[in-house]
């Protein structure tokens, strides 16, 4: 929140141990990025590697072990790390189940008490928040942004709409917080809708996500707007992933207050493309 409408915290995604996108960053900057983030879709318990393509394999194989490369690093530099998780789904699937296409798990069901929804629920929460607790014993602070993009139905998640996100979401909350005492967990919101805002006791962080259709240089003063209008005014907000980064000269004079942008991996990085 100091550093919101006074600058800008510059941030990267990335998923593989090798982190190629820092290193096309720093080779034509000479910097790098304050803020990394990184992806635990290999930490999922139920991949179904028997019904998956080379792509999605491939994705898998290379992002194990991303825990240790990221508790490394920030143990190294001092630097921000978010999480993004895009989850298998916990019961059945195929493929990248984290799409709500490649699975039929019913995310309303996850409410409903002894259903194998939510026991399957609970368990991969289990096996994530064993992960977490890495970085909290090391006193690392953690941008946790779960259940990203539920205003769409694209993600298994968001399938049943974004309030049901949102109530999952307070689950994980409450059990992340008040029995696990995950402590170091900063909460990232990452939906503009206004019935689905968790309420600001549940949220540190309010995000949105923004690939435009072309390149234009922009503040994403409307979408800031926007923002806080669906979810809280009483919040920092954030640009939790864009393929174009967020123009600086006219945030230079419009002090629109983002706390930070992260860039999306692999091409939105590496190349001209974006």
């Amino acid at each position: 929140s100091e550093t919101a409408g006074k600058a800008i915290i510059t941030g990267q995604h990335t998923q593989t141990k090798p982190m190629e996108e820092i290193d096309y960053i720093r080779d034509n900057t000479g910097k790098e990025p304050l803020l990394r983030g990184f992806e635990l879709l290999a930490y999922s318990p139920n991949i179904n590697y028997d019904d998956a393509s080379q792509e999605c394999l491939t994705e898998v194989y290379e992002n194990r072990e991303t825990i240790e490369t990221a508790l490394d690093w920030a143990r190294k530099t001092n630097g921000i790390v978010t999480l993004t998780f895009h989850w298998f789904s916990p019961l059945g699937g195929y493929d990248k189940s984290f799409y709500s296409k490649n699975t039929d798990f019913d995310a309303e069901k996850v409410l409903i008490e002894n259903t194998h929804e939510r026991a399957a629920f609970y368990h991969d929460m289990d096996v994530i928040a064993h992960e977490l607790r890495k970085f909290q014993k090391e006193d690392i602070p953690v941008l946790w942004r779960p259940f990203h993009e539920a205003e769409g139905d694209w993600f298994w998640w968001g399938a049943k709409g974004p309030v049901i996100a949102s109530k999952l979401y307070c689950m994980m909350y409450e059990y992340y917080t008040n029995i696990l005492h995950l402590d170091n967990l900063i909460w990232v919101w990452n939906c503009p809708v206004k019935e689905a805002y968790p309420g600001d006791e549940y949220v540190d962080i309010v995000s949105v996500d923004i690939y435009l259709t072309g390149y234009e240089k922009t503040d994403y003063h409307i979408q800031y707007e926007q923002l806080i209008k669906e979810t809280s005014p009483n919040k920092t907000a954030a640009l939790a992933e864009v393929g174009y980064i967020p123009d600086i000269n006219i945030l230079e004079q419009s002090h629109i207050p983002w706390a930070y942008y992260m860039t999306w991996s692999k091409e939105f990085c590496i190349g001209e493309q974006y």
